[in-house]
């Protein structure tokens, strides 16, 4: 059997594995290039093979870590929570405060790269002020959802550190050139938030359109239950220092001052010793936030000894050869584009695992021979993210639907359009920004 056909087999077979929940993604990225390593011939340099992947993606397994483990403690400690009775109280009754107040929280809050924390912390906070005023849940969904997907960007979100990890690149020389990239979508958001809520002002009348009614605040033990947070956990005389080691931490990251993983790591450890000085309360945030950071963890470097499988049998070459065979050449030199454009429907289609690891490691190695780079397309793969938010495969799109009350198909029905929307400005932004090129 051929390469390339072994290549093709192996990702299909891992797409319905993970598709079809017949697995998770972390035993499916091992289980099927073993398989297909025998199948290869190669058997014997199997495991030098995973361990080489391995070795590639170690360094983005760790900033990982350290990263999810950094913001927890964060929410832990109760960075995030002033922000709450702030945005609650200038919200007052004006929709149009409710629905940029929302799309503030739901950005601060993403940083985290959880979605599912956002989601919980936007609906036990913002949900009864939309309900209060009348306004229109869809809102609510489609301004969470954009939020998060805007931050969620960042090196330690899901989807960057798969694109990372499958396509071994450095997250922050993926991730940096995207800011102007990301501002240019979340000032998009912004502004999506002020049109709907100006809209839903005209809509429920003079009633809902007195910003500066009392709304009222919330005390510190309701602040805590919206963030599933310890009370005891909590640091509140400390959150000038945590905000200026936070911003710091950001500043760092954006100039490149030492490895994201260096820099995460010396974050904890300052959060740690200043936060929680006592080694019985170190443990204990250490091993409240370990479970996530453990399981992103182990999936990155599964993932290493995926394509490590797939590099080292040179079944990564000949799918890129196979593809170049009959593709047309004039199309060749704008696949940056193109990956882009389908990266569209390949997030709502496919879930991130099956696109991430499957997919966009071939479409990086053909456009190789075109002069793209790696990165670039991965750049481009991350695109079409606002349309995952709509997504049937994910999870967490149908608790979101349980908290709001509504149906999925209702949802993608008011919604697709405002994310398609969002797909071609972040695209638009990407080419005049240069990060993904038009052609080579």
């Amino acid at each position: 059997m051929s390469s390339a056909f072994l290549g093709f087999s192996m990702v299909i077979l891992f797409m319905v594995l993970v598709m079809s929940r017949r697995m998770t993604a972390v035993p499916a990225l091992v289980f099927v290039p073993l398989l297909f390593s025998f199948l290869a011939g190669t058997g014997a340099e199997t495991g030098a093979m995973m361990m080489d992947g391995v070795t590639k993606v170690a360094t983005t397994a760790v900033m990982l870590i350290f990263a999810i483990l950094y913001f927890g403690i964060m929410i832990d400690a109760g960075l995030f929570q002033p922000l709450v009775n702030r945005i609650i109280a200038w919200v007052g009754n004006d929709p149009a405060r409710a629905t940029v107040g929302h799309a503030t929280l739901a950005s601060a809050v993403g940083l985290d790269g959880d979605g599912t924390t956002t989601a919980l912390v936007g609906v036990s906070s913002m949900l009864p002020v939309y309900r209060r005023l009348g306004i229109d849940v869809m809102i609510f969904a489609v301004i969470g959802s954009l939020s998060f997907i805007i931050m969620n960007m960042s090196p330690w979100g899901g989807p960057a550190a798969r694109v990372a990890a499958s396509l071994h690149v450095d997250p922050s020389s993926l991730f940096i050139p995207m800011l102007p990239v990301a501002a240019t979508g979340l000032t998009s958001v912004f502004l999506l938030a002020w049109w709907m809520g100006r809209r839903e002002r005209a809509r429920l009348g003079a009633a809902a359109t007195s910003p500066d009614a009392p709304a009222g605040t919330l005390d510190a033990d309701r602040i805590a239950e919206i963030f599933q947070a310890d009370p005891a956990a909590l640091r509140p005389g400390l959150i000038w220092f945590n905000l200026a080691l936070t911003l710091t931490l950001m500043a760092l990251v954006i100039i490149r001052f030492a490895p994201l993983p260096i820099l995460f790591m010396g974050g904890l450890s300052a959060a740690l010793v200043v936060n929680y000085p006592k080694l019985a309360d170190q443990r204990t945030r250490l091993t409240a936030h370990a479970g996530n950071a453990l399981s992103v963890g182990v999936m990155v470097l599964a993932a290493g000894a995926f394509t490590g499988v797939m590099s080292g049998t040179g079944m990564i070459d000949a799918m890129a050869k196979a593809i170049l065979d009959i593709l047309p050449p004039a199309i060749g030199p704008y696949l940056g584009v193109i990956t882009a454009l389908l990266s569209i429907p390949m997030n709502f289609f496919l879930s991130s695992d099956a696109f991430y690891f499957g997919v966009v490691p071939v479409l990086a190695e053909t456009a190789s021979h075109y002069g793209i780079s790696a990165e670039e397309i991965g750049r481009a793969s991350l695109l079409g993210q606002p349309m995952h938010s709509l997504s049937p495969l994910v999870a967490a799109v149908y608790l979101k639907c349980a908290l709001l009350g509504i149906e999925l198909g209702d949802l993608q029905r008011y919604a697709w359009k405002y994310c398609l929307a969002l797909c071609f400005v972040l695209i638009a932004a990407a080419l005049l920004f240069g990060v993904v090129p038009l052609a080579r």
